[in-house]
């Protein structure tokens, strides 16, 4: 069972001498925008094992030249797949924690019932696991007063001072370029201290943890701290903190983001995965630092660079653009810049198609679907049940209105999505109807009565009841229905797949497993669809979309040498929470203002998800305006390289199944 294959939706695009050159002179070469020793792995697991073997290989040297070995830990995401490496090397008797002493790097201040508390990941993700002393281990007390703060932070700083330093500082680079505690505006020289932790901050905790009740204050080590340690390890994991590691490894240091301080140690390696390396130059832009692997997709992104460089339509770049801005290897390859526009030119009129379906009885050579067999039959998978409409609501109209056969898969219920509110919303209109049409009965009270006490002394972070859940599934699956109707989807080909590693009535979720996937299995093998249509969209904060997606991957997989399987086309979508490249865009769908207004009022129909939404993640917008604004923001982009002019765009890029 393969359950992480989009994973290898990176992989296809990026040459490994980018990310993993086999020699130091083109690691040099490689390297020379990046002020900080990056190691880029194509899996966070594969990253995760090699900073565990590094500091496996610290722990020893350290112990055998003094008897011990110093650790500073955070226990942020990105650490806990570290921290599991190093549980199984303990376990396999690689490593011994006997003479390993440890510091937490932060912890919430005050302590609160029901809220986040460091020291308790640590141990569960941790600590609890190896064979650490209990006296080995140190971290901040939460309940000192704020009167003696400033002595206390001091009396932490002494007894790390005591050990004779910190060794390690095992840390993640965090959303905003933090490091433990240290928001933007810490400066270099930053100490223990109490700190005011930032709205972004809260509410990643907030998912992080599962709860609500987050503290506005912690306990942090400082910059100047953690960066006094022999050894510093950081990492990140994940398209989303992409940005973050280009400020953090290429960009001058600055207070703006604190973890750009680690540019000056001595001893610091930053580890990432390739999605959260995907903005650094040797893999966004490598015709600026070495000599290029050309293919047809990073031609486009070189000229679609250069446009916007140059601030020219791609028709009207000259060899002089070229030759000035570091790009006269394609010159040599095509002759001159006018053959390079006219191949990207066409190649990107040719993503532009009305017809997602493909057109009958037309020439499909440059179409970016065939034109047979007509009418197709679609399935559109969609993670929650309103993802389907935020990201291709204009693309899943145009294929109904076209005549194909258009199956919508809904993988998970979303009722953690739902708040009380909408819920009890309902329970007041059913109270005033049931007495009015005879449904007013034990059973009803009973549940109206049990759902309303549950509620009125439910606590943050108290998981929903079965019977809430339930409720809450079935408004979504009311939301979902009524959307499809309003596009015209069948009701018949409307489908509640409820994946099971979601309901864990928390929004910490299970691991795909085999279970989910024989569901994805059963419907494809009924439908048998000619085109599918799957979330590409990785940034989801909480992890939902990717498991997901794995979970058709995996179906596909195991449905590899099916007879239907050679006819199928899988095309990727994106659109809650970032938009495709657009060196990577295979099919582009326009959108006239009408029809930008019809996908608006089809994703109004999820009301449980408009102003109430509890996981709208970093960005304030609410779904709808996002999709808006990123399909807008693609046509012009179109636009600005010279190609018709459209009110808005949405994104395809076409995934090619694993067949060995």
């Amino acid at each position: 069972m393969k359950t992480n294959l989009s994973s290898q939706i990176k992989l296809d695009r990026i040459p490994r001498k980018y990310y993993d050159p086999q020699s130091e002179i083109e690691f040099t070469a490689l390297t020379r925008e990046e002020k900080v020793y990056t190691r880029i792995f194509e899996t966070a697991a594969d990253g995760s094992k090699y900073i565990a073997e590094n500091v496996v290989k610290y722990i020893k040297r350290y112990v055998s030249e003094k008897g011990k070995c110093v650790l500073a830990l955070g226990a942020g995401v990105s650490t806990h797949s570290v921290y599991s490496e190093l549980i199984k090397m303990h376990r396999d008797g690689v490593v011994n924690f006997n003479d390993v002493i440890v510091y937490n790097i932060s912890e919430f201040f005050p302590l609160v019932e029901n809220g986040p508390c460091t020291l308790k990941r640590l141990k569960e993700v941790f600590l609890d696991h190896i064979n650490i002393k209990p006296e080995n281990i140190h971290t901040i007390d939460p309940a000192v007063t704020k009167e003696d703060m400033y002595e206390y932070c001091k009396a932490y700083e002494k007894s790390i001072a005591d050990e004779g330093g910190i060794d390690i500082t095992i840390c993640e680079i965090g959303p905003q370029g933090t490091l433990a505690f240290n928001e933007p505006g810490s400066a270099a020289s930053s100490l223990c201290r109490l700190v005011l932790l930032g709205s972004e901050t809260r509410h990643n905790i907030s998912s992080d943890y599962n709860c609500e009740n987050v503290p506005t204050t912690a306990i942090t080590l400082g910059i100047s701290n953690l960066l006094s340690a022999r050894r510093v390890m950081n990492m990140a994991w994940g398209e989303n903190r992409a940005a973050i590691i280009k400020k953090t490894v290429e960009e001058p240091a600055s207070t703006a983001m604190p973890a750009s301080f680690i540019q000056n140690h001595p001893h610091v390696k930053v580890v990432v995965d390739l999605p959260a390396a995907e903005d650094l130059t040797r893999i966004s832009q490598p015709w600026k630092v070495t000599s290029c692997e050309w293919n047809d997709k990073l031609i486009r992104r070189a000229i679609v660079w250069l446009c916007e460089m140059t601030g020219k339509p791609i028709l009207k770049l000259t060899d002089k653009d070229y030759k000035d801005w570091g790009l006269g290897e394609l010159l040599a390859l095509y002759g001159s810049a006018y053959s390079v526009n006219i191949k990207i030119f066409n190649d990107l009129q040719h993503t532009i198609t009305g017809w997602p379906g493909g057109k009958p009885n037309a020439d499909d050579t440059y179409r970016p679907e065939r034109a047979k067999p007509y009418p197709k039959r679609v399935i559109v998978f969609s993670p929650h049940p309103d993802d389907d409409v935020i990201s291709m609501g204009g693309t899943l109209k145009r294929l109904v209105d076209q005549k194909h056969d258009v199956h919508v898969a809904y993988e998970t219920s979303g009722n953690i999505a739902v708040g009380d509110e909408d819920m009890m919303r309902y329970f007041l209109m059913m109270d005033k109807i049931a007495p009015m049409y005879g449904f007013k009965t034990d059973g009803y009270d009973n549940l109206s009565n049990g759902v309303r006490d549950f509620v009125a002394q439910k606590k943050a972070g108290d998981m929903d009841s079965s019977e809430i859940r339930e409720i809450k599934t079935m408004i979504r699956q009311a939301e979902a229905t009524i959307a499809c109707n309003y596009i015209g989807v069948k009701p018949q080909n409307i489908h509640f797949l409820r994946l099971p590693f979601y309901e864990t009535g928390t929004i910490k979720k299970g691991e795909l497993s085999e279970a989910d996937i024989e569901r994805v299995k059963a419907l494809l093998e009924e439908v048998k669809p000619q085109q599918i249509f799957v979330a590409g969209d990785l940034a989801d904060p909480h992890g939902t979309h990717r498991v997901c997606t794995d979970a058709v991957l995996a179906a596909l997989y195991e449905l590899r040498n099916e007879k239907w399987m050679d006819d199928c086309r899988i095309w990727m979508y994106r659109g809650a929470w970032a938009e495709w490249e657009i060196d990577h865009i295979e099919m582009a769908v326009p959108i006239s203002p009408e029809e930008l207004r019809f996908k608006r009022n089809s994703i109004l129909k999820h009301q449980s998800q408009m102003e109430n939404a509890p996981f709208l993640g970093d960005d304030d917008r609410l779904f709808w305006q996002r999709a808006e604004d990123r399909n807008r923001a693609t046509a012009q982009l179109y636009e600005s390289l010279g190609l018709a002019s459209y009110e808005a765009m949405e994104a395809f890029v076409e995934y090619h199944p694993i067949r060995d």
